[in-house]
């Protein structure tokens, strides 16, 4: 049986990051406000994870409120009309629905309908993922630009007698808008997974046993040494991949963001990527906590603001997190 040739798209030769957005949580949460119940100290929650405060959430305040005013942000900084973005991805664990996805809600809300819309859940490198599979798409044809978002509010699946994950976690959004470029403007990614850790980072019980009344509200747990030695070893070598797969030395980057899970691990990466004194590092973790796929652009958006000059610059940014999953890649900040 003979049948006509399918035609399938291409898109153009390269991407790049035009912008991006932010919102965090309007409360800023100190220390002092959740050492009670995990019988702990401000002190040493700043020993070992750098965090000062962290931004959550009000109760009326709902992830998908925080991923819409990232979004309005960054679109408007793109120059790009939203209704000529034609993807919405979503990065997130903490969307309270099963369904609909938070990305066709954000899409309709920004202007961006009937945008092709999905929110995809690779944890604390959800963002890293959403960021290939964009520029991956655009290249290929089929969207002309995205509108990519990681997007928490991790106060929802908190418990705070919780002395293994609690205390790092905030809320919060960041965005980016995605389209053609000149020049390439996203390296290739080098990304992953490793399914046998998956009890490392996870929910402490399944929505149908809180359901069967077998178990409490399900909320985030981690085997701390074992992600602590899993992020400092196995992550930055990853790094150095993505660097090579870039074809560039830690000697050409600008600044380096890797997702703000703890100062200690992020210190660590530093001295083994050997990153020269001019790399400017994200230290985003300090005053807004660990927000999972919402970290890495929020890490980002607080650097352009500080600072300017970065603008143009080639950027590290690598996630890490529950699965175990990675995604890691040079990007060149707009």
């Amino acid at each position: 049986m003979t049948h006509p040739a399918l035609q399938q798209s291409h898109g153009p030769e390269f991407t790049r990051i035009y912008s991006y957005g932010a919102a965090r949580g309007d409360r800023v949460v100190p220390n002092d406000e959740l050492i009670g119940p995990i019988d702990s100290s401000d002190e040493w929650i700043q020993q070992r994870t750098g965090i000062i405060t962290r931004t959550r959430a009000s109760a009326d305040v709902l992830a998908v409120d925080l991923a819409t005013d990232a979004a309005r942000e960054a679109i408007e900084k793109s120059g790009v009309p939203a209704d000529q973005i034609d993807l919405v991805i979503i990065a997130t664990i903490s969307n309270v629905r099963q369904t609909p996805s938070m990305a066709a809600v954000v899409a309709d809300r920004v202007g961006s309908n009937p945008a092709a819309a999905y929110d995809t859940n690779a944890a604390c490198a959800g963002f890293s993922y959403a960021v290939t599979q964009a520029d991956a798409l655009i290249r290929s044809g089929a969207a002309h630009y995205a509108l990519v978002i990681g997007a928490e509010k991790l106060s929802d699946v908190v418990d705070p007698s919780d002395r293994s994950i609690s205390f790092l976690l905030g809320d919060g959004a960041g965005a980016v808008v995605i389209g053609p470029s000149e020049t390439p403007g996203i390296a290739a990614a080098v990304w992953g997974s490793d399914g046998s850790k998956a009890d490392a980072v996870t929910m402490n019980a399944t929505l149908t046993e809180f359901r069967d009344g077998a178990a409490p509200w399900p909320t985030l747990r981690q085997e701390g040494q074992t992600v602590f030695r899993w992020a400092v070893w196995d992550m930055a070598k990853v790094a150095k991949r993505a660097l090579e797969v870039a074809g560039i030395t830690a000697d050409d980057l600008a600044a380096f963001i890797p997702h703000q899970a703890n100062m200690r691990i992020i210190d660590e990466f530093a001295k083994q990527l050997k990153l020269p004194e001019s790399v400017v590092i994200a230290r985003d973790i300090a005053t807004t906590g660990n927000t999972s796929a919402a970290s890495i652009p929020l890490a980002t958006h607080r650097l352009l603001q500080e600072h300017p000059e970065l603008s143009g610059g080639l950027a590290l940014q690598i996630g890490f997190g529950a699965g175990l999953v990675f995604g890691a890649q040079v990007v060149v900040l707009p």
